[in-house]
């Protein structure tokens, strides 16, 4: 049985490294307590767990439960067993979570994504709402306040849900500003195709500016454009804060948005395009009742790209005083505090994660 071999050389990687690490305050490093002393006899039960979710053979439903069940078990037990190293010890104390612990959490949600990507959207549905309320309950049960990372989480929780709200407004701004662009210049390519090569280059050459040199050049350029157009001062422009990081982050969404535009356009079947311009349709209803409907799917592939882009990029916006949850990630690497930079970035991932699976459903609709 494969299973049992693959899951004794994942344990035998992970034993060695720290699952916690308990530490007198948020700054010093912690003392290490390995997966073995951490998980106990749980270890062994989602060992099973995985041994049953490895098979191919295994019913995919199955298959996901049992990794989401072992994942479960995994920060339920952490948590516990923080709580009991924490005993005793001053209110200061942290609980960290370690590389195994990261490590075997990470594998488990993969190989229940993995599993679960051969169910129906319904039973993923069920499946994704089940997850969420397993950690949930463990939330509401207390289990997992001894982590450090809910420490952190409870003594921020106000500064962390405006700056979820401040990253989610940064993102979906750059993605309109980049949809304003790229569509009508698309529009414009698809018309004139000797302007596609040109504008394609144009965007392109933006993709190979380093991000961090692209929102920090931003900063002298509308400090210049202020200094001689003082009126734009109170549209609320400013050289630092959300405008930089507004245009740098569309600058970067614009490449696959005009490529999504420009190819959708044409991927429209000409025998189409042909019966209705043979039945007198203009070329604007040709474009709105011919042309769009056929490029749905590329389109939104497209905006599944530039979404994802959106979320991940505006974390920069830290750097130039936008806010958001970048501003806490690099708060926490000013501090050497880890729990604050996972604070910031671990809602960044689930935000990516969550964007990116509505819109692949989106995209398998109109596929």
């Amino acid at each position: 049985m494969i299973a049992l071999p693959a899951v004794a050389a994942l344990a035998a990687l992970l034993l060695p490294l720290p699952w916690l690490a308990v530490a007198p305050n948020r700054l010093l490093p912690g003392e290490a307590v390995s997966a073995l002393d951490a998980l106990g006899a749980v270890g062994i039960a989602v060992a099973l767990l995985v041994v049953v979710a490895l098979p191919r053979r295994t019913p995919p439903a199955v298959a996901a439960f049992c990794a989401v069940a072992a994942a479960l078990l995994l920060l339920g037990d952490t948590g516990r067993e923080a709580g009991q190293a924490l005993a005793g010890s001053s209110p200061a104390a942290r609980a960290g979570l370690g590389g195994g612990f990261w490590l075997a959490l990470t594998g488990t949600l993969v190989l229940a994504a993995a599993r679960a990507a051969a169910l129906r959207p319904m039973a993923r549905a069920v499946l994704a709402v089940g997850a969420v309320a397993g950690v949930a309950i463990l939330l509401a049960s207390g289990m997992l306040d001894p982590l450090s990372l809910m420490v952190e989480y409870r003594a921020r929780s106000e500064a962390v849900q405006a700056a979820l709200l401040r990253h989610l407004s940064l993102a979906a701004s750059a993605l309109a500003v980049a949809i304003l662009v790229a569509a009508p210049l698309a529009w414009a390519a698809f018309r004139i195709p000797r302007l596609a090569a040109l504008l394609d280059a144009a965007f392109a050459g933006v993709q190979v500016i380093p991000a961090i040199a692209l929102f920090a050049l931003l900063i002298p350029l509308l400090a210049a454009v202020l200094a001689a157009l003082p009126g734009l001062r109170a549209t609320g422009l400013g050289a630092i804060g959300p405008a930089p990081a507004v245009i740098a982050t569309a600058a970067y969404l614009a490449l696959p948005l005009f490529r999504s535009l420009c190819g959708g356009l044409a991927a429209a079947d000409p025998a189409a395009v042909a019966a209705a311009q043979a039945i007198g349709m203009t070329e604007t209803r040709i474009t709105r009742e011919v042309r769009i409907p056929l490029a749905l799917p590329v389109f939104v592939a497209g905006l599944r790209v530039a979404l994802v882009q959106a979320i991940g990029l505006v974390t920069l916006g830290g750097l130039v005083g936008a806010g958001g949850l970048g501003a806490l990630v690099f708060e926490g690497l000013a501090q050497f505090a880890t729990d604050l930079m996972l604070l910031g970035a671990l809602p960044v991932v689930a935000l990516a994660l969550v964007a990116d699976s509505l819109v692949r459903a989106a995209e398998r609709r109109f596929a």
